[in-house]
């Protein structure tokens, strides 16, 4: 069968409303770029009128382009999949496809199976958030990982040594793919991942430490919630936001009562670790 590819360039904070949307009207695999995100749809099922009323939505709050074209006839996944290259963070941690053979000169071998539609874990941000799990004690602490995705940084926290994990995200693909890839990489069956978002979590559970690689707009809104969650002394990472953005996040840190122990940047985008106080 043929397919219809989908070029969208809009801002990085719309990339996940974009992803459910257009899956919502047939799109079926999904690629993250600098410019914002490739669609693929079955030809057959292509509307350009429907597509156009879906941008039009959102034209009051987002700036969209789009252009599409017909693609010849291949196994996209398997062309896909030719490409994907695993992800190294120094000598310790490299994450693989199945496809992959293990390499034992990393300390930790993070096994996932990818899937187009919602990230590989290549993106700055979850090298970023991973560098600093690796200066933060996991040792038998209980880690929540918001919007896990692919649940990469869950399953970095377990090999670390924690002991309790959460994690949940809005995509139901996401939730599947994460629970797949909790089970390759031997994860204990008391790891939790659901449907849903930080509103979900019991308020009396609490957490040593929090990862929240999503975006600007969601931590803003959110960060008092994580605060709430956060034994004393616990760390959270927060990152998925450009070095533009950095202030604005430590200002509504530090005003709900967090301290900063660092940040970093890779690519104009940044990361910063915090402290409850």
């Amino acid at each position: 069968m043929n397919y219809v590819e989908l070029e969208l360039q809009l801002h990085p904070d719309f990339t996940e409303i974009f992803t459910a949307e257009l899956a919502e009207i047939g799109f079926e695999s999904f690629v993250e770029t600098d410019e914002g995100l490739q669609a693929y749809i079955q030809e057959e099922l292509f509307d350009e009128n429907v597509l156009n009323v879906l941008i039009t939505k959102y034209k009051d709050t987002a700036e969209i382009s789009a252009s599409w074209k017909s693609l010849e006839r291949k196994n996209w996944n398997e062309e896909w999949e030719k490409s994907y290259e695993p992800i190294e963070v120094g000598d310790r941690v490299r994450v693989r496809a199945v496809f992959h053979e293990p390499d034992p000169h990393f300390q930790y071998d993070l096994l996932i199976q990818p899937k187009m539609s919602f990230g590989t874990g290549h993106h700055e941000t979850t090298w970023l958030v991973m560098n600093e799990q690796l200066h933060l004690p996991h040792e038998r602490l209980s880690i929540m990982d918001v919007g896990c995705g692919t649940g990469i940084l869950a399953i970095l926290a377990s090999k670390l040594g924690a002991t309790s994990l959460l994690g949940f995200d809005i995509d139901e693909w996401a939730v599947e793919n994460t629970r797949e890839n909790f089970a390759m990489n031997n994860l204990p069956e008391t790891a939790e991942v659901f449907l849903g978002t930080i509103n979900e979590v019991p308020f009396a559970r609490q957490f040593g430490g929090i990862l929240a690689n999503i975006n600007r707009n969601i931590l803003l809104a959110e960060i008092p919630k994580y605060v709430a969650h956060l034994e004393k002394g616990g760390w959270l990472v927060t990152s998925g936001f450009y070095e533009t953005d950095q202030a604005d996040i430590e200002r509504c840190a530090e005003e709900n009562g967090l301290k900063k122990i660092r940040s970093n940047t890779r690519n104009q985008w940044a990361t910063v670790v915090f402290e409850k106080n």
